[in-house]
């Protein structure tokens, strides 16, 4: 039982480190200089429930090196240089729940990355220099609930990658380089609640992009680089509390008339504390879109 704590200037974790505590639930090792993992350091280790790894030097993961935790829920990886996910470095590993992997050094995600995690329901991988993902990186993780994927170098969603998520409620691609967002970038989503894609570069949307996501509540799209959009995407979405909308490039011409239009009627609230304005033309710079109406809305001739 109980547990052993951090800060005592590790470097490297042996083979069988705890096979003198087999009844320990909690290990803290965080703030450490740990640099390397023997494969068998936690063997015996069945009973452990977390496993805290936070701001050491861990480069890589032994493979199988977690396969006795059997028991374990949390495992905290963050503020490390790991650089490369393999699935078989999380073998054995049925019932974890939460995965932290921030402030790390990942750079692509691949096939397979997560799939003995099956029982996984919050991943956090923000921070890290994602630049892209295998189509098939997310296979596996059906209970995910949570996917933290905030300030990364995505420019691309591969068609179908959160195909697997059936279970997702909240998807976070805050501070990405994505400029577009393909008609199935987010297909399957169809549990997701919030959204949030604020601080990318996105310029336009594809008509049933979130078509598929009857339960979503919240979306966040401010501060991307969107100058029209068609209001009917919104109509369709029953279930729409707030939408964030600020910070972009409005073009308030007759092809912004649906969203004008939509947001004269919806019951969601509309960027709170931040009205969304337009940019052009000239004589309607600065003007918030809720106050506009059809007819002030000019074609070009």
């Amino acid at each position: 039982m109980g547990a052993c704590s951090g800060e005592n200037r590790i470097t490297d974790l042996e083979a069988d480190a705890l096979r003198s505590i087999p009844k320990i639930e909690s290990v803290h090792l965080e703030r450490n200089a740990i640099e390397s993992i023997h494969p068998q350091a936690f063997s015996g280790a069945r009973q452990l429930m977390l496993l805290n790894l936070y701001r050491n030097h861990i480069t890589t993961l032994p493979p199988r090196g977690f396969q006795d935790l059997l028991n374990l829920r949390f495992l905290m990886l963050g503020q490390n240089q790991i650089g490369i996910l393999k699935a078989e470095m999380f073998a054995g590993m049925k019932n974890l729940s939460d995965l932290d992997l921030p402030l790390n050094a990942l750079t692509f995600l691949p096939s397979n990355a997560f799939k003995p995690l099956t029982a996984l329901k919050v991943l956090d991988l923000s921070m890290n220099l994602i630049q892209k993902m295998s189509p098939k990186a997310f296979t596996g993780l059906r209970q995910l609930m949570f996917l933290n994927l905030d300030n990364n170098s995505l420019r691309t969603i591969p068609p179908g990658a959160f195909r697997p998520l059936q279970s997702l409620e909240m998807l976070v691609l805050d501070n990405n380089l994505l400029s577009s967002l393909s008609p199935l970038a987010l297909d399957g989503l169809d549990k997701l609640q919030e959204l949030y894609l604020r601080k990318n570069n996105l310029d336009h949307l594809p008509p049933d992009v979130f078509g598929n996501m009857p339960k979503l509540s919240q979306l966040a799209l401010s501060g991307n680089r969107l100058k029209t959009v068609d209001g009917n995407m919104f109509t369709q979405m029953l279930n729409l509390k707030k939408l964030h909308i600020q910070d972009n490039p409005w073009q308030c011409d007759c092809n912004l008339s649906s969203l004008v239009q939509w947001m004269g009627q919806t019951k969601a609230t509309l960027s709170p504390g931040t009205a969304p304005r337009c940019l052009n033309p000239p004589e309607l710079q600065h003007k918030s879109l809720s106050s506009l109406k059809d007819g002030k809305l000019l074609c070009d001739a």
